[in-house]
């Protein structure tokens, strides 16, 4: 029987070698294709396979789940999965707004708690970013066009993430800060839009790879927020 299979983690051909190679290591499996633009690996096995069994054969590198079934054309369990995989993505921001609204209650002053929720943005998902720095390069790149043009800006980019959480905390050079933060997210945003538009299956490095965040909707409404913020406060100096 074949049963198809998401698998996130994986960068280049080496990775599509490795996990091929992990896979077919595994008693029962008979054949495994896998597609490193679909980020889906077929399986033909005698039997159907338990997930725990793939994932202890991929390790920590790579992350695996069955495509979930359809009714009515309607895949019932990946809204489930989704918000189970993102559920860290909105805790995180549930106390980034807490925080800024604390930080700001007793003198309100939006574009302050703005300023505050845009640097502990960055400096949170900065920190995430640190913890993985070789990893994240290569997962930003798959879908963030300058990281793929360029791929020492992969490297760089968690620095320069800090850097943008220092300044608006610090309120130093705010204008410079709004401007490369609509540079770079803006450059972000256009790549996550093209991978949700093609249908792609990758890893979203917003938290690095610490988490195994899949690349959804939830990554451009957390870009967009920023982006809005940015123009909002740009508009309201100028």
């Amino acid at each position: 029987m074949e049963h198809t299979y998401s698998v996130t983690g994986m960068t280049c051909q080496g990775c599509v070698a490795s996990v091929s190679k992990k896979l077919l290591s595994v008693k029962g499996i008979e054949q495994v294709e896998v597609n490193l633009e679909n980020a889906e690996a077929r399986i033909t096995s005698e039997n159907h396979l338990q997930n725990g069994a793939l994932q202890d054969a991929l390790g920590s590198k790579y992350s695996i789940s069955e495509m979930p079934t359809e009714v009515s054309g309607i895949p019932i369990q990946e809204a489930q999965s989704k918000w189970v995989q993102l559920r860290p993505l909105f805790l995180i921001f549930t106390y980034l707004f807490a925080a800024s609204f604390l930080l700001n209650f007793k003198n309100w002053d939006t574009t302050s708690a703005m300023l505050d929720f845009m640097g502990l943005f960055y400096i949170v998902f900065s920190f995430f970013k640190f913890l993985d720095l070789k990893g994240f390069p290569e997962s930003f790149r798959m879908y963030d066009p300058l990281a793929k043009a360029v791929p020492v800006y992969g490297w760089i980019y968690p620095f320069l993430e800090l850097g943008l959480g220092l300044l608006f905390l610090m309120r130093i050079e705010v204008e410079i800060a709004l401007v490369a933060t609509i540079l770079v997210l803006g450059i972000t945003t256009f790549g996550v839009i093209k991978t949700l538009v093609d249908k792609k299956s990758i890893r979203c490095a917003c938290l690095g790879t610490a988490l195994k965040l899949p690349m959804t909707e939830a990554t451009f409404i957390e870009n967009a927020i920023m982006l809005v913020m940015a123009f909002w406060m740009l508009g309201s100096i100028f």
